[in-house]
């Protein structure tokens, strides 16, 4: 995917092909975000002050139910936004958020030792997404390692972990009569965001460029 996204605020454009995102030869896929523009990009805010990367597979891959885990080395630093997540893939027809969306991680910089797993759906999206956050023990930071996020995703629950500890789980009595709409075909994202709403922007103590190094991402599904 590429260009800027005004809804969340945030600053990076998404740039094509492997520019910002690539293999690093050693089994790895590294999304890069930089403080550049060589392309000259525009944002909704002017000329863009940083490029990045977001990867789905929309129209090439699908899940409904099973096991989906990444094991990634998230990078850190103020205004710093990446994410592993999912989206229903009828968005195109029902539009967000009625398609439904996962969030497996997301880590804002200002919270080095915490990820948060969240779903959205209609009548409990943006800041109404109900979710649950993870805390590393003794103040370590998730970019010093790598580390495995996970769902397990069964027709009427989604249960988050890290390192295999499970921390939430989510059924539909969590919704309080709202649709639970996580019984479709979803798809997968990755991507690395600079700045917005939630994270911030970056600061004097952001150093660039910064990576989300991605060792594997893995589906199993169940039958049926």
């Amino acid at each position: 995917e590429t260009g800027d996204n005004v809804n969340n605020h945030e600053r990076q454009y998404y740039t094509p092909g492997t520019d910002n995102a690539k293999l690093d030869g050693q089994g790895n896929l590294v999304i890069e975000a930089r403080r550049e523009n060589p392309g000259n990009y525009q944002c909704w805010y002017g000329t863009c002050e940083y490029t990045s990367a977001r990867l789905n597979t929309s129209g090439k891959f699908t899940a409904t139910y099973g096991h989906v885990e990444a094991r990634m080395k998230i990078p850190r630093g103020q205004g710093i936004w990446p994410a592993f997540w999912m989206l229903g893939q009828d968005i195109g027809e029902v539009g967000w958020p009625n398609s439904g969306e996962i969030d497996v991680m997301e880590n804002v910089g200002f919270e080095p030792s915490t990820v948060h797993g969240t779903i959205h759906g209609p009548g409990y999206s943006g800041s109404g997404g109900i979710g649950a956050a993870y805390t590393l023990p003794n103040g370590e930071a998730f970019a010093d390692a790598f580390h495995t996020f996970a769902v397990d995703w069964a027709p009427d629950s989604i249960t988050w972990s890290v390192d295999g500890n499970v921390y939430q789980t989510r059924t539909p009595a969590d919704l309080g009569g709202k649709d639970w709409v996580f019984d479709k075909p979803f798809f997968l994202i990755l991507n690395l965001a600079v700045g917005g709403y939630w994270p911030g922007d970056p600061d004097g103590s952001t150093t660039f460029p910064q990576q989300l190094v991605v060792d594997e991402v893995k589906v199993t599904t169940s039958d049926g």
